[in-house]
């Protein structure tokens, strides 16, 4: 009875010795199945990082600036040169031959104004040169034109046919002036000063 009891009891110490045994190798071999999971997981997510990943530049690119070249437009201004009178043509005012200057006149009373000049420039004026209105009040006279050529040195009397100019008063002037062909004047400005109605006469002359 003592042996069978035996024999039962080292059966039972058997079988629970291979059951240890056979669940240790079990968690054993689940230990390694998990972390071989683990590490090829690892393994994976280093491998997407590496594939995904793009390289960042260490260093910002400096953007290039080209500047647009801007040539400003030629512009080209002829400029229109003025007619200048020949310099050899030259008057000089000498004098006044009738009505001086400061004259008390009527409105519309006719008068000739006649003025001493000498041609003191280069060249003769020749016929066809024009004795013209210049400024002032025209006194409706009319423009004269010479007839002969008056030689370089030469003195002549000039006259113009002026009127007195109606619903005036005070004092009124005329200037004249000479001119080539073309129309250029040159020379003194000739001039009439006269007085209409009750004011003071002025003491100037014609202005060279």
């Amino acid at each position: 009875m003592k042996k069978h009891k035996l024999f039962i009891l080292i059966l039972t110490l058997g079988f629970l010795l291979l059951s240890c045994g056979s669940n240790n190798s079990e968690q054993a071999d689940l230990l390694l199945d998990t972390d071989a999971i683990r590490t090829e997981a690892v393994a994976t997510y280093a491998s997407s990082l590496t594939k995904t990943l793009v390289p960042v530049p260490t260093t910002s690119p400096t953007p290039k600036i080209i500047e647009p070249s801007l040539t400003p437009p030629e512009i080209t201004v002829t400029l229109e040169t003025p007619a200048t009178a020949n310099p050899c043509y030259n008057l000089l005012y000498i004098e006044d031959v009738t009505v001086q200057d400061g004259t008390q006149m009527k409105a519309g009373e006719a008068f000739t104004k006649t003025w001493l000049v000498q041609n003191v420039g280069g060249c003769a004026w020749r016929a066809g040169f024009t004795f013209n209105h210049y400024g002032g009040d025209g006194m409706r006279g009319s423009t004269v034109t010479l007839t002969d050529a008056i030689p370089t040195g030469a003195k002549r009397e000039i006259s113009v046919q002026l009127v007195v100019p109606s619903g005036q008063t005070g004092i009124i002037e005329s200037a004249w002036r000479m001119a080539d062909e073309n129309g250029i004047f040159f020379g003194d400005t000739l001039s009439i000063k006269i007085v209409v109605g009750d004011v003071t006469a002025p003491t100037s002359t014609s202005t060279p």
